[in-house]
């Protein structure tokens, strides 16, 4: 049953993505309302099938919205919190690695919807420009979302927070609100995705001005604070 509800979700999924994903383009020129639109099909879209085909369901934990543009600071253990956090905090500028942005139509398109590109190789300039791009999503009332470990990871793993989150923390000067996610434990980097709930758990605010290694520790703990459920977690 699962390896026929992984099959049926390829197909329709992946099939249905690669016109949407080709016609963003088209409805980046027509402004940001538009790709808005547009994102938001897909994501739905994305919602419909991973519910209703594979079995996966999302619980929220906590306050989702906070007053005013913060930076939403979230563990990333697989692809479903990536579209499904993008609709769950309305339009947040995303903080993405450039070799997204690369990919042809597409990269374009997310330029166009107000992503936030990050240079792995965290030069200066690479940050800077970052920041430059932060304030313009913050100066449009726009939230930011940015995965701090810096890639996806598999369950138990707790990386260190990347320099990318710190520069942003320290010069932005808002409020992080740390999101723990578990979505590893349905949709596993190896084998088929497993039917069961996600829990995105929102924990306390942090407030601008601490020390980097304060805000750094209390969010790393914060996302990670699901971990220790996912040790002895089901996994069928």
């Amino acid at each position: 049953m699962i390896t026929m509800r992984n099959l049926l979700f390829t197909i329709i999924f992946y099939g249905g993505s690669v016109p949407i994903v080709l016609t963003s383009a088209i409805s980046a020129l027509f402004g940001w309302k538009a790709m808005v639109a547009h994102t938001h099909f897909w994501t739905r879209f994305h919602g419909w099938t991973t519910r209703h085909i594979l079995g996966i369901d999302r619980r929220i934990e906590g306050q989702c919205f906070a007053d005013g543009p913060v930076i939403y600071a979230a563990k990333h253990q697989a692809m479903y919190e990536t579209l499904e956090l993008g609709r769950m905090l309305h339009n947040p500028a995303i903080v993405m690695k450039q070799e997204l942005t690369d990919i042809p139509v597409w990269g374009w398109a997310a330029k166009r919807y107000g992503v936030i590109v990050v240079d792995r190789e965290a030069s200066a300039g690479a940050l800077r420009r970052m920041l430059r791009e932060a304030r313009v999503a913050l100066a449009a009332g726009r939230s930011i979302l940015i995965f701090p470990e810096g890639t996806r990871v598999t369950p138990g793993e707790q990386p260190e927070l990347k320099a990318g989150f710190a520069g942003l923390y320290q010069m932005l000067r808002i409020p992080v609100v740390p999101i723990a996610i578990d979505s590893g434990l349905v949709w596993p980097r190896q084998g088929p995705h497993l039917p069961g709930t996600v829990t995105f758990r929102f924990g306390t605010p942090i407030p601008p001005g601490l020390p980097r290694a304060e805000a750094e520790a209390r969010v790393h703990a914060a996302i990670n604070a699901l971990e220790r459920h996912q040790a002895i977690a089901p996994r069928g």
